[in-house]
């Protein structure tokens, strides 16, 4: 049998010192957020100051992984060749503590997604380093 080795041909995100815990979190498929000890806010993204307060006493929590469909689009037209797999959801899914972050739903067909629909997180381990935080709808 011959099996072709794929690689992965999207670009991928560069971890910043801020984000790195976000990433190396997704990678052992937990979903972490930044969280400020002095006001007990969550945040996304994750950045050195609290947003809401400005506090710098800072820490990374595992998270439910479950949401809602904020805001979603169908990209049925793909915006270069790299992203040629269409179509596809890119969403902004409202986690359960709070936060908002920008992501695909999969798992289902394009037109079964509603705002306001359950969600659930799942990874997807594109490289040996890079695992992505996707979404799929609750059962």
């Amino acid at each position: 049998m011959n099996r072709e080795k794929t690689e992965y041909v999207r670009p991928l995100p560069t971890p910043s010192p801020d984000s790195r815990p976000f990433w190396d979190a997704a990678r052992r498929h937990e979903l972490q957020l930044p969280r400020c000890r002095d006001c007990d806010q969550f945040f996304f993204y994750p950045r050195h100051l609290c947003p809401q307060c400005l506090g710098s006493n800072l820490e990374w929590q595992r998270v439910s992984g479950k949401g809602t469909v904020y805001s979603f689009t169908v990209v049925r037209r793909p915006p270069n060749k790299l992203f040629a797999d269409v179509p596809y959801v890119l969403a902004i899914v409202e986690l359960a503590e709070g936060p908002r972050l920008t992501t695909n739903i999969v798992g289902c067909a394009p037109e079964a997604v509603r705002c306001g629909a359950p969600v659930t997180v799942v990874f997807e381990d594109v490289t040996p380093e890079v695992t992505l935080v996707k979404f799929r709808p609750e059962p």
